[in-house]
């Protein structure tokens, strides 16, 4: 796994620490950055602009050489894991080198495994959806960043996995459709492994020098132990002055310096953007977390009404958005 981590170092600055589970000692693992993404235009504004047929030219010419289907179903061989901490690993799964993943900021892929048949003798599937944190500028592979629980079905299913084994993957899946500067100010609030879609919108943003937005992000987890890619999102938060970051963990270690319990309306009011036309809130963490902070999505999986601490702090269904 060190090895497949050190060739992630190569692919970009940031360093992160992990130990690898692959038979390849030559391997090399980046967390690559995730590349900005530019802001559309009006089609009504550009329809006769050569430029922008040249646009569409170019974004047909993309699509076509991109590994990902929206609407079929594609096996990933996996390439290679790495142990991230004592629950997470990172899978990278590779594809046809001359290709792109095909993959928007902010999306999501579909992932789906055999779980047995049905009544009729039918496959059946467990479904689920993940956030690749890999570059999507990046040719033949993206990586996925995996809590492995004692009872998920699909993240037991990736824990056994082997270099060799394929995963089939269908997307990308739109979530929030990000453009440069479209806010002032953005603020995250995460948990656990909710930083995977935090993170494609934090390296779109200062991968991009014309993008001026602010970011402020509360990342909360059990113990420091459990804070993914801490080390990156400090190194992110030190050389960019418009990242902001606040950690919490429910059970804070002696020498632990961030914050301690949940994530408290305090903590929104000062770690966060005031309520505003140009303030965003972005958030992504497990049930009983979301419930607390935003209210969880509609029935309809529809964003819903917000409710819980952000409501008490003054945001409004037009400032929050969950994933």
């Amino acid at each position: 796994m060190a090895a497949l981590l050190r060739r992630f170092a190569r692919a970009t600055p940031i360093p992160f620490a992990a130990q690898s589970n692959s038979s390849h000692s030559n391997l090399r693992l980046p967390f690559a950055a995730i590349a900005a993404i530019s802001g559309g235009v009006s089609f009504l504004y550009y329809h006769s602009s050569p430029s922008f047929v040249h646009s569409q030219q170019t974004e047909q010419e993309e699509s076509r050489n991109t590994a990902l289907n929206p609407d079929k179903w594609i096996e990933f061989k996996l390439q290679d894991t790495a142990r991230v901490s004592h629950n997470t690993q990172l899978f990278r799964f590779s594809f046809d080198p001359t290709q792109k993943l095909g993959l928007d900021i902010a999306s999501c892929i579909l992932t789906r495994a055999p779980l047995g048949q049905d009544a009729e003798g039918k496959p059946k599937f467990v479904v689920r959806p993940y956030t690749p944190i890999s570059d999507p500028e990046s040719k033949g592979y993206f990586d996925l960043l995996i809590k492995v629980y004692p009872e998920g079905k699909m993240s037991q299913h990736f824990a056994s996995l082997k270099p060799g084994d394929v995963v089939e993957v269908k997307g990308p899946n739109e979530k929030l459709r990000y453009t440069p500067n479209m806010k002032k100010h953005i603020g995250m609030i995460a948990g656990g492994s909710g930083i995977t879609p935090m993170l494609q919108v934090i390296e779109a943003i200062l991968k991009n020098p014309d993008d001026k937005t602010q970011v402020s992000l509360l990342y909360a987890n059990v113990s420091p132990d459990d804070i993914l890619l801490k080390q990156k999102l400090d190194i992110l938060a030190t050389s960019h002055p418009n990242l902001k970051i606040f950690y919490t963990v429910d059970n804070p270690t002696k020498n632990w310096r961030g914050g301690a319990g949940y994530i408290s309306k305090d903590m929104v009011v000062k770690g966060l953007p005031a309520p505003s036309d140009d303030t965003l809130i972005l958030v992504c963490g497990p049930p009983g977390m979301m419930k607390q902070i935003s209210g969880e999505k509609a029935k309809d999986w529809t964003q819903g009404e917000v409710s819980g601490i952000l409501k008490e702090a003054g945001y409004t269904e037009q400032m929050v958005y969950k994933f």
